[in-house]
């Protein structure tokens, strides 16, 4: 009976936010509410998601602070020079305009947030492909690739999913993976350059004679009011210094990034109504995805401390072949990327893959290598062809080409890459097969 309650949260809460009947944060706070009170846990319920809001509370804080220091380090012009630069570099050859393409998108996502990267991107990369006669879905192809390899940043909306549904922390499960995913930026680089090349061929050399074209700055004057060229690499060095202190794990994730929002905003912005301006410009971002982090751990909670999650499990153990239970992690891996036109980050993260996990661990496989797995892919290098998230279209609407289009020339390399730092996993021990 717990079994089938919790396997109904589940599905309700997926099909309410698949089909747009509801936004994540009411459909994951009213239907583990609704189903508790309904399965007899009485007044109960509500304590369970006390208790879940306590176990997210440092990760949903952490999110916040994260949101506010990197959009605030972007703000500041931290990036444009790297844009400008390069813009001198690439001149006119579509091979380094495509490579230039791909670092460009991967240093914009430094803040986690696909849309800003896809608003930077897309906008000063476009002259140039239109200008050599490139194809848009080429550029639309590159951006998404480095934007679902750098969304997999421990305080990207994907890994604070992951690490609230199973109790983890950067640690656990981001730091094993960088080999993996620094494979995975190689091959996206060398798939840049491959399509580069295609381009180069296509178009021939009629385009090609010239210098370089100039980047466009298309700050409004309000933004202009924000940057700071002159602290860019005082800015870089903080960023820096952040990221580092979550791969030594010597300071909390948290407190991290507390300290730098704070000293972000004390060297760029001294004066106090510059600070607070700022602020309320990332507001919004910040608390929206943290609401999403706070509402999960109404779901987490109910389904946690009511034993679903573990009736789940043991029914998914019940009907599925040991010799596939012995596989999960592999398993897990594999649909993980595709899984993303099916399931959005919530759905996944909060209602299947603790069901996943809890069955590989009943099958001797360790739920972090699960989680490592399913975030390998899952929203992540699916994430920029996903029809379940509004930056896909964002993307596909900025470059002016079709949806359909653009996932039909994604999907292979986004899906390749995926396997490949999946394999790389496997092969250094950080996954089991």
């Amino acid at each position: 009976m717990i079994a089938l309650l919790g396997f109904i949260t589940v599905c309700s809460a997926v099909v309410l936010i698949m089909k747009k009947v509801m936004e994540p944060v009411p459909a994951l706070i009213l239907v583990p509410t609704i189903t508790g009170l309904l399965g007899g846990f009485g007044l109960d319920t509500f304590k369970f998601i006390v208790k879940g809001l306590i176990s997210v509370a440092p990760m949903g804080t952490m999110f916040i602070f994260a949101t506010l220091f990197f959009g605030i380090i972007i703000d500041a012009g931290t990036v444009k020079p790297i844009i400008r630069m390069i813009f001198r570099l690439v001149g006119r050859d579509p091979v380094k305009i495509c490579v230039g393409t791909g670092i460009l998108a991967m240093m914009v996502h430094m803040d986690g947030n696909g849309a800003v990267t896809f608003l930077i991107a897309v906008p000063a990369m476009m002259p140039l492909y239109d200008a050599l006669g490139m194809r848009r879905t080429t550029l639309a192809t590159i951006i998404a690739l480095s934007a679902g390899l750098m969304n997999t940043e421990p305080w990207a909306g994907t890994a604070q999913r992951a690490m609230v549904s199973l109790h983890l922390t950067p640690a656990d499960l981001w730091t094993p993976l960088l080999i993996p995913l620094i494979v995975g930026g190689i091959c996206i680089l060398a798939v840049d350059y491959y399509l580069g090349v295609c381009e180069r061929k296509r178009i021939g050399e009629i385009n090609l004679a010239g210098g370089s074209l100039e980047f466009q700055d298309m700050d409004t004057e309000e933004e202009k009011r924000f940057v700071r060229p002159k602290l860019a690499p005082v800015n870089m060095l903080l960023v820096v210094i952040t990221i580092g202190s979550l791969i030594s794990d010597k300071i909390p994730p948290v407190v991290a990034f507390m300290l730098a929002l704070s000293v972000a905003l004390l060297i760029n912005y001294p004066k106090v109504k510059d600070q607070k301006d700022i602020m309320n410009k990332h507001a919004k971002n910040a608390l929206l995805m943290a609401g999403i982090v706070f509402a999960t751990g109404a779901l987490v909670g109910v389904m946690s401390n009511t034993g679903m999650i573990t009736a789940m499990a043991n029914a998914i153990v019940s009907v599925v072949p040991t010799s596939l239970g012995q596989h999960m992690a592999l398993f897990v891996g594999i649909i993980g990327m595709p899984a993303s036109l099916l399931f959005d980050p919530s759905s996944f993260y909060f209602g299947v893959l603790p069901v996943l996990a809890e069955a590989g661990v009943s099958y001797g496989v360790p739920a972090v290598e699960v989680a490592r797995a399913a975030f390998l892919g899952q929203m992540n290098m699916g994430f920029p062809i996903s029809p379940l998230t509004g930056g896909t279209f964002l993307l596909v609407a900025l470059a002016g080409i079709d949806l359909g289009e653009h996932q039909k020339k994604t999907f292979p390399w986004a899906f390749g890459i995926t396997l490949i730092m999946l394999a790389v996993s496997i092969a250094i021990g950080v996954v089991s097969a």
